[in-house]
């Protein structure tokens, strides 16, 4: 166990500040640990992220909203589509497993 700890070395990231543990021999990463930084919390953002939030929420239930109003007259139209499409299509002999065989 004393060999292992002979064969990795700890060192600082010079960018970031985090500890890392690299294998002599292999010259390999073996563990990181992540410098600890305090949250920066800006109050002002946050509060414009909360109204942004609160506005595209509010938007999305109007269109939610908006379809359902509209879903009838669509319905009814992909309805009419469909049936003006069969009416159209010549009338073939559904094939079925047993004829396959």
């Amino acid at each position: 166990m004393a060999n292992r700890h002979a064969d990795t070395f700890e060192l600082d990231c010079p960018c970031c500040h985090a500890k890392l543990t690299v294998d002599r021999t292999l010259g390999v990463v073996l563990a990181h640990v992540a410098p600890v930084r305090p949250p920066s919390v800006d109050l002002d953002d946050t509060a414009r992220l909360l109204r942004d939030h609160d506005d595209s929420v509010e938007a999305k239930f109007r269109a939610s909203v908006e379809a359902e109003r509209t879903k009838e007259d669509v319905l009814a139209r992909k309805f009419a589509e469909g049936l003006k499409k069969a009416k159209d299509a010549p009338i073939e002999k559904p094939i079925r497993d047993f004829d396959l065989d």
